[in-house]
């Protein structure tokens, strides 16, 4: 639980109420291609995105069948590097494996 603000005025304190904001949330998106491997993806969404093997072929077979599909929502910084993490293990791969974010 946040601990209360208080504000000065004049010689009394009074508790101020502050709105804390969440921060916007951004979709990791996979793309289909014709030469990353489906074994691959599976990999992908097993290790960066800690899913569980049922929840990545799921997700693979999604992004196979439809062209496109979400491998997680997270904050802009967190969906950024494992943006950037999958992107470059599949060019370290050799895998064009093409990873996006966008927000929700």
């Amino acid at each position: 639980m946040p601990k209360p603000q208080f504000e000065s005025e004049g010689d009394v304190l009074t508790e101020v109420e502050r709105k804390v904001e969440k921060p916007p949330l951004y979709r990791v998106l996979l793309h289909n291609d014709d030469y990353t491997t489906m074994d691959f993806v599976v990999f992908i969404l097993r290790t960066v995105f800690r899913r569980t093997e049922e929840e990545a072929v799921r997700v693979m077979l999604h992004v196979h069948q439809r062209g496109v599909g979400v491998a997680g929502v997270y904050t802009r910084e967190i969906a950024e590097t494992k943006a950037s993490k999958t992107i470059r293990l599949a060019r370290d791969h050799d895998f064009p494996l093409l990873c996006t974010i966008e927000e929700e």
